[in-house]
């Protein structure tokens, strides 16, 4: 059998070291069990963690019925156990994270059963109240079981990454994943086919700008990615073994955080364009999951790396146009205003632009050799996606052609994270890429 807790358990012990310091990795959780079966033994995995003696499991109406209801059964040893099973179309927004507090006010702890915007709910929720909690979660859907940040969408309707903490334990019930709806599996493998477009732009980001980056998060897939692709037919055909290691993928990931303390090695442009959909689409948002949006998103991207590096010269960018009226007229006073702040950031003057071109030239031979090792072919990427029944393209997500090309070229205004979509558009290359691309 394969031991799906193979470095996972190292890691979390601390028995594992970054290769380049040789310290290990700084672990907010106490435990992370992949297990084939755990129905029975969610008690017994659960009690070392000590979480008092009243907790509250929270679960939505479909998580309820895949593991929610067994795993409030099985806890009752444990203590007084209270049901909150919210709705299906649960977000992560703040009258969401208000309300699971006022609800689950009298427990010590809670223990989320799910996914997404229900583990983000609760890890916020419980973060601003300093209590703990732990995830039973349901699908191999994200990589932010393990994640000490909560992606939250503000009363503005402003979506971002806020700092939360982490689970004290995370517990993945893989014959449950398996019977998940398939598309949550190949929305997890979306999510996870990031890695080579995250990567590239990394790296550029710390050879032209001098920012931090770390190898570690991918020597810590590097072993795993190439069964995850191997195996990914699998997904659509909810196999356990398809589902284990994607889920290694996703929880390794996740623990790439703990060394290094940021999250762009699994989210640079791709993640964007992402977060524009679920905060500019509006009417026109098809309710595709952000795993689907960043797996067609990362296709899209990594077929813009290998046009932009197959160029001999590099592509000289000019001034970035930039002005605060025209972002308040897209978004509306409020955001517009916070999005203008952080895009401002990254823009480029006239002397910055000369500046940056003359470092782009100076490095635009070493740098497309460095890059070469971290793409993956679009191609294969896209037959990888396809094969577990995700969407590969705009319009297998449900987006028009408009609201998909607006995503890629406005991506850039909501986050201060410099990527190739900046670097082609600054470029005056992205609008021409867009007209030709696959969509």
């Amino acid at each position: 059998m394969t031991d799906w807790n193979e470095l996972i358990a190292d890691v979390v012990a601390g028995n594992w070291q970054d290769p380049t310091t040789g310290k290990p990795a700084k672990v907010p959780f106490e435990v992370i069990r992949i297990e084939e079966d755990l129905d029975g033994g969610e008690a017994d995995v659960l009690a070392p963690l000590k979480l008092g003696k009243r907790i509250a499991v929270v679960s939505d109406v479909n998580t309820h019925e895949a593991m929610g209801r067994r795993v409030a059964k099985h806890l009752k040893g444990l203590g007084t156990i209270e049901e909150l099973v919210l709705p299906g179309d649960t977000h992560c927004d703040e009258p969401t994270i208000a309300m699971v507090q006022e609800k689950t006010r009298h427990a010590d702890a809670l223990v989320a059963v799910g996914s997404g915007a229900l583990s983000d709910t609760c890890k916020y929720a419980t973060f601003k109240d300093g209590r703990k909690y732990a995830t039973f979660g349901t699908a191999a859907s994200m990589n932010g079981y393990a994640a000490s940040t909560a992606s939250v969408t503000l009363a503005n309707g402003y979506k971002t990454s806020l700092p939360a903490h982490a689970p004290r334990g995370i517990f993945l019930d893989l014959k449950v994943s398996a019977a998940a709806p398939h598309w949550l599996s190949a929305a997890g493998l979306g999510d996870s086919l990031c890695r080579p477009t995250a990567q590239v732009e990394w790296w550029a980001s710390h050879r032209l700008f001098d920012t931090f980056y770390s190898s570690v998060p991918y020597t810590l897939i590097g072993g795993d990615e190439p069964r995850m692709i191997e195996t990914a037919a699998g997904l659509k055909n909810h196999d356990v073994a398809a589902n284990g290691h994607l889920h290694r993928v996703l929880t390794l990931c996740g623990l790439g955080v703990c060394f290094t303390g940021v999250s762009h090695h699994g989210s640079m442009g791709e993640h964007q364009v992402s977060h524009w959909i679920d905060m500019f689409a509006g009417e026109k948002h098809p309710g595709s999951t952000h795993g689907q949006q960043v797996g067609v998103a990362s296709l899209a991207i990594a077929r813009l790396h290998h046009e932009l590096l197959s160029l001999d010269a590099p592509p000289m960018i000019k001034v970035t146009h930039i002005e605060e009226r025209e972002f308040i007229a897209r978004y509306g006073e409020a955001i517009g205003r916070m999005c203008y702040a952080e895009a401002k950031k990254k823009s480029f003057d006239r002397a910055g632009a000369e500046a940056f071109n003359r470092k782009l030239a100076a490095l635009w031979p070493q740098l497309r050799e460095e890059l070469r090792p971290m793409l993956m072919d679009p191609a294969k990427m896209k037959a990888t996606l396809a094969a577990a029944g995700g969407p590969t393209t705009a319009s297998e997500l449900g987006l028009d052609r408009k609201t998909w090309r607006d995503a890629m070229k406005f991506a850039r205004d909501v986050r201060n994270r410099w990527s190739f979509l900046d670097l082609a558009d600054d470029a005056g290359l992205l609008d021409d890429f867009l007209a030709r691309d696959e969509q």
